[in-house]
């Protein structure tokens, strides 16, 4: 078994915002990053950030704040497109098979892949922001984009375009085994000046690929030095998988 922990999800590099989480229930909104300014679609495959206003909206009213007053949601990201990925209703996820997918490409069957996000606390907290676990893929299959057949390219965002790269791929995840994390799992602790994995998770996962488990930006995805013992103690968490977005 391979392994790889995944950064996902807006923030403040990509849409200047991070989705909202309840720290004490860990209930949180999925909120994917915006898609490039001028970027093509094929005919109705655009995906726009009105579909997440629904479930922002209703996470707000369950937790007696307002989207724009208390979470600044950022008014222009209303008409602009979003890139949907990973996209947890249809299992799949994209990336680019020559730069940050690279060490994606040799995986196959029954790999994980570890979804985690810098989601702001909607109430005031000891770290600005908590990183966390919001999905996890076993893998099915992947395949590069330019294969993908017309009547799946609805299913990922790498696919709904046109101007995508060459050398894309994308994950298909098994039913039943992935999907969005009804409840997110907290990783990270600030330390050494960066947000880092927790040591007591570092320890329980047998460790990552990158020093002091850094997270804080993911060019390189890390690895989990021992996926088989990561997926044992995910399993342990009884965390539910949706297979849904929002």
């Amino acid at each position: 078994m391979k392994g790889i922990l995944i950064r996902v999800g807006i923030d403040s590099a990509y849409g200047r915002w991070n989705a909202p989480v309840c720290f004490e229930s860990g209930h949180f909104a999925y909120v994917p990053i915006p898609e490039k300014i001028g970027t093509k679609f094929k005919p109705g495959l655009e995906r726009s950030y009105s579909e997440v206003l629904p479930s922002l909206k209703s996470f707000c009213m369950e937790h007696h704040c307002d989207l724009e007053d208390d979470l600044c949601f950022p008014a222009p990201l209303q008409s602009h497109p979003m890139h949907l990925d990973p996209d947890f209703e249809t299992l799949t996820y994209g990336d680019q098979g020559e730069r940050r997918g690279l060490r994606l490409r040799d995986f196959t069957n029954g790999d994980i892949v570890a979804f985690y996000a810098g989601l702001r606390p909607i109430k005031k907290a000891e770290q600005r922001l908590i990183y966390a676990l919001i999905g996890l893929y076993v893998i099915n299959e992947i395949v590069r984009a330019d294969d993908v057949e017309k009547s799946r390219w609805n299913e990922n965002a790498h696919t709904r375009k046109f101007n995508r790269g060459t050398p894309d791929i994308v994950v298909r995840a098994k039913p039943k085994l992935s999907g969005r994390l009804d409840r997110c799992i907290p990783i990270g602790e600030w330390r050494s000046r960066a947000y880092r994995v927790k040591n007591t998770l570092l320890e329980e996962w047998g460790g990552l690929s990158v020093q002091d488990g850094y997270i804080q930006r993911s060019v390189v995805p890390p690895v989990f030095l021992d996926p088989q013992r990561f997926y044992k103690w995910f399993l342990g968490q009884k965390s539910r998988l949706i297979s849904g977005n929002f």
